[in-house]
């Protein structure tokens, strides 16, 4: 067991965690995460455009969330058993690595490998840092600090974007990723200087089956969503093949965390039904916002011919709104309950969806940016009513993997969706340009991509891609809008009443 404590094992006074200066940490790390996700977002437009390669745009979404997806899991476990610090100083110190390397990538296969282990050490920032504050503070303080927390995302949203378009548009798209090391560093020194742990060291039998299990099946679900209907038939072999590697692996995963001493997925928290729903709706939740957080900025630049900047704004709004509800789900927590709350945001999820779905070109960026808008205030009350709602239903020994097993079921939605969706683009425009003018492949959408490149294509050929691209990111919406349906249809069987076990 690990504790934050003033008193070693013998009794002796120990260095005293001084929680201001944690939380600065903590919320530092975790805005290198949210940074990360709206910088690439605004700056992928320009990397495809510098790198080209279309039909590999959502891999290096897919790659990244990935080895979050899998890592996830396993970092709050270990971190159950080692402690939160070393754990979260691996995952931040891959996550630099990596960040580094995307910066000198020279080809989007090369950039995909990278985007692996940046988001192999991705998977310990988010989950591991909210768990901290889970530790440090009560139950009555976690409601107002998770709305700290979410203040990170609105900082980074307004200056994410911001930065990334200036970036991409008088430096380079590479420093979008090199940004992150000053930020790790400086976080992992707060860590360091003010978290002590006491750690009750004894022998642990790590889940090492069970973690290469789930990453089989993930790694399944998403070449099979990526791939199925582009480069490979739907009856093919190689589907065919990876479908049953997915349902073997997953039943093998299921054996195996019934069996192990020390699961990474201790199926037990699970019964409690307020944590089975919200778990399965952080995985709805997560398709809808890669959704639009990965398309967004293509459909803003390519359709509708705006700057990277002005794409980055879209995307900002979606962030403001999510601390902004966030902190009044706070509040709203303690008055009207944690079903109420999330039923609220529900509605605005549903609300945000619709608006994409009915989005044109000549709709402009603002119609975009008030969708996201709506999006980001449905995402800040469910996510943080999950979050308060779990911490307070277990106990410390599993608040660790029981807040991982929320992010991964979120992380897995996000994976899902970005293959998903992605799949869904590339095999719809590949259809509509096939009808149209087969002279042009999805690669050639790169060309709407940069103002340059654009101006240089006849009106006809322009018009050709810009429908399809609209024609098949419509579809995209669609999807999205279904799932933000379901999202609510399952808060609408929260209980009423939430007990806590802490």
């Amino acid at each position: 067991m690990v504790e934050v404590s003033n008193q070693g094992a013998m009794g002796a006074p120990r260095k005293q965690t001084k929680r201001p200066f944690v939380l600065a940490a903590v919320m530092l790390a975790m805005f290198m995460g949210a940074i990360e996700a709206t910088i690439v977002s605004t700056a992928m437009p320009a990397i495809v455009a510098d790198l080209g390669g279309f039909k590999l745009y959502s891999w290096v979404f897919s790659a990244y969330l990935l080895m979050n997806s899998v890592t996830v899991l396993i970092y709050g476990k270990l971190s159950d058993l080692f402690g939160r610090k070393p754990i979260l100083t691996i995952g931040i110190s891959f996550f630099l690595i990596g960040s580094i390397l995307c910066g000198f990538a020279s080809s989007m296969k090369m950039l995909i490998v990278f985007r692996l282990i940046q988001g192999f050490g991705a998977g310990a920032v988010t989950p591991i840092a909210t768990t901290i504050v889970g530790d440090i503070y009560n139950t009555e303080e976690r409601a107002k600090i998770q709305g700290y927390l979410s203040s990170v995302w609105g900082i980074s949203a307004v200056t994410g974007p911001a930065i990334g378009g200036l970036l991409v548009q008088y430096v380079s798209w590479r420093y979008v990723f090199w940004i992150n090391v000053p930020l790790g560093i400086l976080s992992l020194i707060g860590l360091w200087m003010f978290l002590h742990e006491n750690i009750r060291k004894k022998l642990h039998e790590i889940d090492y089956i069970g973690a290469v299990l789930i990453t089989i099946a993930i790694s399944s679900i998403m070449f099979v969503l990526v791939e199925g209907g582009v480069h490979w038939s739907w009856g093919s072999w190689q589907i065919i093949g990876l479908l049953a590697a997915v349902v073997l692996s997953l039943i093998g995963f299921i054996y195996q965390e019934g069996r192990a001493k020390e699961p990474i997925m201790p199926f037990s928290i699970w019964r409690q039904k307020s944590i089975f729903i919200a778990n399965i709706t952080s995985l709805t939740t997560g398709i809808m916002l890669i959704g639009i957080s990965s398309f967004l900025p293509t459909f803003v630049q390519g359709v509708m011919e705006q700057p990277p900047i002005i794409a980055g704004f879209t995307l900002t709004t979606m962030s403001i709104g999510w601390p902004i509800a966030s902190a009044l789900s706070g509040k709203m927590l303690n008055t009207i309950g944690y079903r109420k709350t999330s039923l609220i945001g529900g509605v605005f999820l549903i609300i945000g969806s619709v608006t994409f779905v009915t989005m044109t070109a000549s709709v402009g960026p603002v119609w975009a940016a008030t969708g996201s808008f709506f999006i980001g205030v449905g995402m800040g009350l469910t996510s943080t009513a999950f979050i308060v709602s779990i911490q307070s239903t277990v106990s410390w020994e599993q608040r660790g993997i029981a807040t991982a097993a929320n992010m991964f079921m979120r992380n897995l939605g996000n994976t899902i969706g970005a293959a998903l969706l992605g799949g869904i683009l590339n095999n719809r425009l590949t259809q509509y340009l096939s009808q149209h003018d087969r002279s042009l492949t999805v690669n050639d959408t790169n060309l709407l991509l940069k103002v340059a490149d654009r101006e240089k294509l006849s009106n006809a050929i322009r018009n050709i891609l810009q429908d399809g691209l609209t024609l098949s990111l419509h579809y995209v919406y669609d999807v999205v809008l279904a799932f933000s349906v379901l999202s609510l249809f399952l808060i609408l069987f929260i209980p009423k009443s939430n007990n806590s076990s802490v």
